[in-house]
C-alpha cells in the first residue's frame, strides 16, 4: 500500500482543489450575474463551460498522478485534437459562437427582454431578445416570429437598445 500513498494523497488534493474551485467559480459567476443583471439562463451556460474546463484539467492531472505514460497520453490527445480540428475546420463558427456568447454574457449591454434594432443593410431586425443560448441569440419580432442570430454575428452588428422611456417619449412626440 505504501507505493500508492503519495498517489492517493495527490488524488485527494486534486479532488479538493476541483470542488473548491467549482464552489468559488459558482459563487463568482452568481455575483457577476447579479451585478450585471444577467438572467439565470446565461448563468447556467457559463457554469457549464467553467465546469467542463475544471473537469478537463482535473482529469489530466489525475492521469499524470497515476502514471499514465506521457507519450501515450500525448498520442491520444493529439489524435483527438486532430479529429476535432478536422471537424471544427468545417464548423469553425461553433467555437467563435461559444466565445461570443461569453462576451455577450459578461459585456454586452443588451439582455433578455430588451427591445432592440439591429442595423444590417440586407436584413434589418427589430424585436425583443427572447433568449441567449450557447450558439444563437433569439429575437422575437412584432409579428411574433422568432429570428435566430448566430452569437458571433450579434456582437459584430450595430445594435440600438430601445428603452421604455425613449419609446414612450417617441410615441408622444409622434
Amino acid at each position: 500500500m505504501e507505493p500508492y500513498t503519495l498517489h492517493i494523497i495527490e488524488t485527494i488534493a486534486v479532488l479538493i482543489a476541483y470542488f473548491t474551485l467549482k464552489y468559488i467559480t459558482k459563487k463568482a459567476t452568481n455575483r457577476a450575474a447579479r451585478k450585471f443583471s444577467k438572467s439565470q439562463t446565461r448563468v447556467k451556460i457559463i457554469k457549464k463551460i467553467i465546469q467542463l474546463i475544471l473537469i478537463t484539467i482535473s482529469a489530466l492531472l489525475l492521469l499524470f498522478i497515476w502514471g499514465v505514460e506521457q507519450t501515450e497520453l500525448m498520442f491520444f490527445i493529439s489524435s483527438l485534437l486532430t479529429v476535432l480540428g478536422i471537424a471544427f475546420f468545417a464548423q469553425w463558427s461553433i467555437i467563435s459562437n461559444i466565445t461570443a456568447t461569453l462576451i455577450i454574457f459578461f459585456n454586452h449591454p443588451a439582455k433578455i427582454g430588451d427591445e432592440i434594432e439591429i442595423f444590417d443593410v440586407d436584413h434589418p431586425v427589430t424585436g425583443r431578445i427572447s433568449d441567449v443560448g450557447i450558439f444563437f441569440v433569439t429575437v422575437r419580432n412584432k409579428d411574433g416570429g422568432l429570428i435566430t442570430i448566430p452569437s458571433n454575428l450579434f456582437i459584430q452588428k450595430m445594435i440600438v437598445k430601445k428603452d421604455n422611456q425613449t419609446s414612450a417619449i417617441t410615441s408622444k412626440v409622434l
